[in-house]
């Protein structure tokens, strides 16, 4: 299965010298879907996860199947106000600015053992700030998962040196 064949690369998006990595053609096919979940779902069936937590929206897409296929439960990590009940909040730096994201405070317990998803790691900006939610949650981060790593950006990089265990499933050069 070639899954960066079904990965439509649109240029300019959303500025110029983006090369914007789009999953949709990826998860309309139900071969390319199934493969991503069924990759996903083999590596960590062994590894005892408690809960998949996936960041707003694409790790939702990848996320909530895998954690189905695994029969555990989904957390999702949602940007801030999406969230109805008491939430943990984490500030996180864009390229120009600052964002936030959020997860229930009840939604990891301690000790439980976590398997972030989201569909891609650039910076690593969005997905160190879910880790920083997870840890305030107690949870412990078994890995963190990405379809696509784009490895200049430094993302991966960034994770492993926080010491987390980083897996994606293929490369893009540039960005």
């Amino acid at each position: 299965m070639f899954i960066k064949d079904l990965i439509r690369t649109i240029p300019d998006y959303p500025k110029p010298g983006i090369m914007f990595r789009d999953i949709t053609t990826l998860i309309k096919d139900p071969k390319g879907f199934n493969y991503v979940i069924t990759e996903f779902s083999r590596r960590y069936s062994d590894m005892k996860i408690d809960k998949v937590v996936g960041i707003e929206s694409r790790g939702f897409i990848i996320g909530a199947p895998v954690a189905n296929s695994l029969g555990v439960g989904f957390v999702p990590v949602r940007k801030r106000g999406k969230l109805p009940a008491k939430t943990h909040s984490c500030e996180y730096q864009l390229e120009y600015g600052f964002d936030h994201v959020e997860v229930h405070v009840d939604a990891i317990s301690t000790k439980e053992r976590i398997l972030l998803i989201d569909d891609l790691i650039a910076t690593g900006g969005t997905a160190e700030a879910a880790c920083s939610l997870i840890n305030q949650c107690g949870g412990e981060i078994v890995e963190c998962a990405f379809v696509i790593d784009l490895p200049e950006l430094g993302g991966k990089k960034r994770l492993e040196s926080k010491c987390l265990s980083v897996f994606t499933i293929v490369e893009f050069a540039g960005h």
